[in-house]
């Protein structure tokens, strides 16, 4: 039986790397049908915000990416609430379904997973 992964990815999505690796991570796993979810914590919750423009940066767009997860199996997408609203964000200015978790939640979460990334 497979181990379920919980990926926490914490980075903003044009910090450099790390965002675009941990959506990496999970869109590979889940085509391996892989027990995984992600967690968007700290500045990771930008990679959520719908209208961004990438190209200001010479970057490539993430939204693509980040919804074909379902379409990959990686169906549990979770947020800190603690995350967003101390940079002044609301659920609905996010692009994906997300569930939104406060800190108590946050660790029941990681109590449910056998390994837990943080990129």
């Amino acid at each position: 039986m497979s181990k379920s992964t919980l990926i926490i990815s914490r980075q903003a999505p044009w910090a450099g790397p790390a965002a675009r690796e941990a959506l990496d991570i999970a869109l590979a796993g889940g085509a391996f049908d892989l027990p995984l979810a992600m967690l968007f914590l700290d500045d990771g919750v930008f990679q959520l915000l719908a209208s961004q423009q990438p190209a200001a940066l010479q970057q490539k767009d993430m939204a693509a990416n980040l919804q074909a997860l379902p379409l990959f199996g990686v169906e549990e997408l979770y947020v800190s609430g603690r995350s967003l609203s101390e940079r002044g964000l609301g659920e609905a200015q996010l692009a994906l379904p997300t569930q939104a978790l406060d800190d108590a939640a946050l660790t029941l979460l990681l109590d449910r997973f056998d390994h837990v990334v943080t990129i």
